[in-house]
């Protein structure tokens, strides 16, 4: 019985931190070692352009998560690991998709009604700065899902609309063409999503990050940093309305998730639950994190997964382009 195959991008703009480990790659990468499903993972760094314009720190970015997800304990021999820009049989696809997209459908993009949004609040014109990378994406993230007949694509719930649309695009180009694509599904798991420095959800936009590999030193200030109350020694603290407790739930055990609740009730102190999360984070991390600076340094290693990972996914990409050129009518003269 075949695997049923599923895919997860992730876009190569800035440095992975806790609340990535958490929501997405620690479960992604459990997910794959149970053996049951065909996983595609891949560095979507076409899509970074859309959202930077630094190559160095696109190039960075798509570095430092390869090499993150490979010193988690990514299986590339197992897995499908790739770099979106390795596999060019996916934007030849997202020309074609663009050929069968209505305009009408990419104008509900959320993301470009919020840019058109901002712009009309701001008194611009109301696609000032709006790029068609921007105006586009939802297509080039079709033809990533669709070149390889992914039925599942875990997402949030920000981007169940994209999966929508590429099962739209996917519909109309079965309609003209004949029965070429699977219609993807949207998998939204009740992921965890954990506060930042400054209470609100961690993010790269937000600047209030703990990124996963800090070394020691910086991880512990980093964590010093983390909003608390004023609260002193010796008073109750609420457990489920403290940032701390939340990352320290994420990374614990139940027994010790039930241990620091009492901790709090008791009382315990701010610094001390600081210095607690960060014993309990670094011991964990520790081990990847030195596998993480030995892979980081390696360029060739990296280069050599990621190559490996392309032709694997060439190997599945090549016969589906060739089918929909066919389809579409850009077949040989044989």
């Amino acid at each position: 019985m075949a695997k049923q195959r599923v895919l997860t991008g992730i876009t190569t703009t800035g440095t992975p931190h806790l609340g990535n480990y958490v929501g997405a790659i620690r479960p992604a990468i459990a997910e794959s070692q149970r053996g049951e499903l065909d996983a595609f993972f891949f560095l979507a760094d076409y899509h970074a352009l859309i959202k930077s314009s630094e190559p160095a720190m696109v190039h960075q970015s798509s570095r430092e998560i390869a090499a993150t997800w490979l010193a988690l304990g990514l299986d590339t021999d197992s897995t499908t690991f790739y770099r979106q820009s390795d596999v060019p049989e996916i934007t030849e696809l997202s020309w074609i998709l663009t050929c069968v997209c209505a305009k009408g459908l990419m104008n509900r993009s959320h993301a470009y009604k919020a840019a058109v949004q901002a712009n009309e609040e701001n008194g611009d014109d109301s696609d000032f700065g709006v790029t068609m990378g921007l105006f586009s994406y939802p297509i080039l993230m079709a033809a990533d899902i669709l070149m390889f007949n992914a039925s599942k694509v875990p997402v949030g719930r920000d981007q169940i609309q994209h999966i929508e649309m590429a099962r739209d695009m996917a519909q109309r180009f079965n309609h003209l063409y004949g029965d070429t694509f699977v219609l993807p599904e949207a998998v939204v798991d009740n992921v965890a999503v954990l506060s930042g420095l400054d209470g609100r959800k961690m993010s790269k936009s937000y600047g209030n990050t703990i990124p996963l590999f800090l070394p020691e030193k910086k991880l512990q200030k980093h964590i010093n940093k983390i909003k608390t109350n004023l609260l002193e020694p010796g008073e109750p603290k609420d457990p489920d309305s403290s940032t701390v407790f939340e990352i320290w739930q994420a990374f614990a055990t139940p027994a010790e998730t039930a241990e620091m609740r009492q901790k709090f009730a008791d009382g315990i102190a701010w610094g001390q639950a600081k210095k607690d999360l960060f014993e309990l984070i670094n011991t964990q991390l520790a081990p990847a994190r030195e596998r993480y600076e030995a892979i980081l340094a390696d360029g060739e290693f990296l280069e050599a997964e990621l190559k490996k990972g392309a032709e694997k996914a060439r190997a599945q990409a090549a016969p589906m382009l060739a089918k929909v050129r066919k389809a579409v009518g850009l077949a040989a003269f044989q």
